[in-house]
């Protein structure tokens, strides 16, 4: 079990990598963050919190992700579904976020942003199977 999560830490990280150095590289590009962002302080409205330091939610919103995208990884992209895991992953990030309330715009305002973004979640899938194949 272990192996399975540390393969999908694996991929989480290799997925926000990617984000990342694309993100601050070119313009244009999906802002997967901002929507987390938003998400993050959302659900804290409904503690009564909210994190006003851009730097500390940033910090927070990646460490979320990490960890939500390692889990799921984990139990998906270890097993013969990695592709498709990948693909219902990037999916669900560029369709689910109007549907809870949240501005879709950082991931689905252009073609390119979309495919951009379905094309980063296969990436961490694929990245989490190979790390997973090596390992276990």
């Amino acid at each position: 079990m272990y192996k399975k999560i540390l393969a999908g830490l694996g991929g989480a990280i290799a997925l926000n990598l990617l984000h990342e150095t694309i993100r601050k590289n070119f313009n244009n590009v999906p802002e997967v963050n901002k929507v987390g962002e938003e998400a993050l302080n959302k659900a804290l409205d409904k503690a009564d919190m909210k994190i006003t330091n851009h730097d500390q939610l940033y910090a927070a919103t990646l460490a979320g992700d990490v960890i939500s995208n390692g889990i799921y990884y984990a139990t998906t992209a270890t097993s013969g579904f990695n592709i498709a895991s990948g693909l219902l992953a990037g999916i669900g990030a560029v369709a689910l976020p109007k549907k809870m309330g949240l501005d879709d715009t950082p991931v689905a305002e252009t073609t390119e942003k979309k495919v951009m973004t379905v094309a980063y979640y296969l990436f961490g899938a694929v990245v989490t199977k190979l790390i997973y194949d090596k390992i276990k």
